[in-house]
C-alpha cells in the first residue's frame, strides 16, 4: 500500500473511506509549516492537505521527492504552489462542487448580519445593556430590492446571486472575465470599479492567490458608496486588509468577513470595530458538506492510485 498523510484529523467518514486503499498517517499538529511540508513530500506517496499547509515553491525544491499526489481538501488551493508542484511531478486536485451551496449560504449569512447589525445587537444583549425596543435602535439596511455586485461569477458567485435575486429580489451585476449564461437577470460590468461603485452590497467570490492577491485594494474600496456593505467569502489575500481596516474606520462602509489575509490572525483593529461581522472561516462548516468534500478528495486519490486521471485535477 502507498503511504498517505492526512495533514489534519478529517471527518471520520473520510478516514474510513481512505483506509482500505492506503497506509494512512494522521497528523494532529495543525497546519504544516513549509519545512514540515517539505519533509512530508519526502516521506509519503500522497498527501491529503488543506488550507494553511505550507506547500510553497520552497517545499517542492527539496530533493528526493517521494510524493506524487496532493489531494486538497477544499476548493481553494492558494496554499499550494501548483506550478512548482507540477514541475516536481506532483499532481494536485481539489474538491469543487461540494462547497458551492454552503459557501453561498455563509455569504447570505454575512450579508444579513451586516445589513441588520446582528452582531452589534447580540453583543448588546449579552452585555446586559439592552433596555428594550426603540424606534431608532440599530437601524440597518433593508436588503430587499437592493443591488448586489458579485466579484467572480463562478459556481459560488452564481449561487450567491441566485439566492439574492430569488430570495430578496435583489438586482444583480457582476465583474467576471466572461459573460455568464444564468437563469436570472444579471448584468456584466466590464470594470471592477463599476461593480464597486454601483452596488449596495459587494460580495467577493474569486479564487485566492496569483493575480487576485489584493484585487480589492484601497482604490477599489474607495469606489464603494457611502453605506455600502462589503462581503468576503473568497480568500483573505484577495483583499488588502490594511486598506479595508482604514475604510471601515472611516465609518463609510460596513463589512462581513469569513476569511482573513493571515489566518488565523485577525488584526486587533478589526476586532475593535462594530461595523464589521467576523466569522472564523465557517464557509463549509457543516458535517455533510465536509464529508462530501472528503469523498471528492478520496475519489481523486483512488483514481490516481489506480493510474487514472483524478476527476478534479487542477
Amino acid at each position: 500500500m502507498k503511504r498517505l498523510l492526512l495533514t489534519r484529523p478529517f471527518p471520520d467518514a473520510t478516514i474510513d473511506a481512505v483506509r482500505p486503499h492506503f497506509d494512512v498517517t494522521i497528523s494532529d499538529d495543525g497546519p504544516l509549516s513549509v519545512e514540515a511540508a517539505a519533509l512530508a513530500l519526502q516521506e509519503y506517496d500522497a498527501i491529503m492537505c488543506t488550507l494553511g499547509d505550507g506547500f510553497t515553491d520552497m517545499a517542492f525544491a527539496t530533493p528526493d521527492l517521494r510524493c506524487k499526489m496532493l489531494a486538497n481538501f477544499g476548493v481553494g488551493y492558494n496554499h499550494i504552489d501548483v506550478r512548482a508542484a507540477k514541475a516536481a511531478g506532483v499532481t494536485v486536485s481539489n474538491t469543487p462542487g461540494a462547497v458551492t451551496d454552503a459557501t453561498a449560504d455563509i455569504a447570505l449569512t454575512l450579508m444579513l448580519m451586516a445589513a441588520r447589525r446582528a452582531g452589534e445587537g447580540e453583543r448588546l444583549v449579552r452585555a446586559g445593556q439592552w433596555t428594550g425596543w426603540e424606534p431608532t435602535q440599530l437601524l440597518g439596511m433593508h436588503l430587499t430590492g437592493k443591488r448586489i455586485g458579485i466579484v467572480g461569477m463562478g459556481r459560488i458567485g452564481q449561487a450567491i446571486a441566485r439566492r439574492a435575486h430569488f430570495g430578496f429580489d435583489m438586482k444583480v451585476i457582476y465583474y467576471n472575465r466572461s459573460v455568464k449564461d444564468v437563469d436570472f437577470p444579471a448584468r456584466q460590468v466590464e470594470e471592477l470599479s463599476g461593480v464597486m461603485s454601483q452596488s449596495d452590497v459587494v460580495v467577493v467570490a474569486v479564487p485566492g492567490g496569483g493575480e487576485n492577491v489584493h484585487l480589492i485594494d484601497a482604490d477599489a474600496l474607495a469606489e464603494l458608496s457611502d453605506g455600502a456593505i462589503f462581503i468576503n467569502i473568497a480568500r483573505g489575500d484577495v483583499v488588502d486588509e490594511a486598506s479595508l481596516v482604514a475604510a471601515l474606520k472611516s465609518g463609510r462602509i460596513s463589512a462581513g468577513l469569513d476569511v482573513y489575509e493571515n489566518e488565523p490572525t485577525v488584526p486587533s483593529e478589526l476586532l475593535g470595530l462594530d461595523n464589521v461581522v467576523l466569522l472564523p472561516h465557517l464557509g463549509t462548516a457543516a458535517l455533510e458538506v465536509r464529508e462530501a468534500m472528503g469523498q471528492l478528495a478520496v475519489d481523486n486519490l483512488i483514481a490516481w492510485d489506480q493510474g487514472d486521471a483524478p476527476p478534479n485535477a487542477v
